[in-house]
């Protein structure tokens, strides 16, 4: 390749990249800045679209008995969330954390997301899974023994499979961010969602909905301590994968001067 075209192509790649910065930085930044009431309902319609992934998972494989179908019906939920501007916690260690390295808004607006986000991601999880369990009593067996998967696993294997989970979920995020039509957005939140439900991988959230629902049938043989020990291991590891691992990466591969254009940016300033 003549040197002209490589450099062109370099260029390319990072023009790219800071385009992927800036609107991570620009739409972290109006996260961050919700209202209290816009934090709070955003939160738990982001854990009732990933409810409804686990609805038709649940319902898909107890028809079937196949997990892969499951999982593909499992990507409802990650489509609802895209499509409906819903969001996750672990949707958070990306884009409201550039606004932040950007200095565009504080370490303590970045905690009340995550802590707000996480709890009504909880919350509405916990909900729909008593609703599902009222309303669809035949899928209880393969509730409980979808739920079973994750207490059977050791700390090291729950960490192992929560930094998968907290990979591909912050990569996910980065890909919905660099694509340049809503259908490659779509095509990377369902090959994403897949992967979660497939693994099985140790998603916070849901992990949690599908003990929930295990748990609220009463015939799991666990409860919520053992949910607690879960969570706790999810909630670290994909902390661990999504920022260490995905965030942090994809900073360094952004540059510093990417990052101290931002800084410098007056974020009140149009976008050329």
């Amino acid at each position: 390749m003549p040197e002209s075209e490589g450099e062109n192509g370099s260029q390319t790649v990072d023009v790219h990249l800071r385009s992927t910065f800036q609107k991570s930085v620009d739409e972290g930044r109006a996260r961050l800045d919700r209202s209290w009431l816009d934090l709070i309902s955003t939160g738990l319609v982001g854990g009732i679209d990933v409810s409804l992934g686990v609805l038709a998972l649940l319902v898909v494989e107890e028809a079937t008995g196949s997990a892969m179908l499951g999982s593909l019906a499992f990507t409802i939920g990650f489509i609802a969330l895209t499509l409906g501007k819903s969001e996750l916690f672990t949707e958070n260690f990306l884009v409201p954390v550039a606004a932040v390295v950007a200095r565009k808004a504080s370490v303590a607006s970045l905690f009340r997301l995550w802590i707000g986000t996480a709890v009504m991601n909880l919350v509405a999880g916990w909900l729909f899974a008593w609703i599902l369990v009222l309303g669809l009593p035949r899928i209880h067996e393969t509730a409980i023994e979808v739920g079973a998967f994750y207490p059977a696993k050791d700390d090291p294997q729950l960490f192992g499979l929560g930094v998968l989970a907290g990979v591909a979920i912050t990569l996910m995020t980065w890909m919905e961010h660099g694509a340049k039509s809503e259908f490659g957005k779509l095509v990377s939140v369902a090959t994403v969602a897949f992967l979660l439900a497939a693994g099985p991988l140790n998603h916070i959230i849901v992990v949690s909905i599908e003990m929930f629902v295990a748990i609220e049938t009463g015939s799991a043989g666990y409860g919520y301590a053992e949910w607690a020990r879960v969570a706790g291991w999810a909630t670290l590891s994909n902390t661990v994968g999504g920022l260490v691992l995905v965030t942090s990466l994809r900073f360094a591969q952004v540059g510093k001067e990417a990052i101290r254009e931002e800084r410098a940016r007056d974020p009140e300033e149009p976008r050329e």
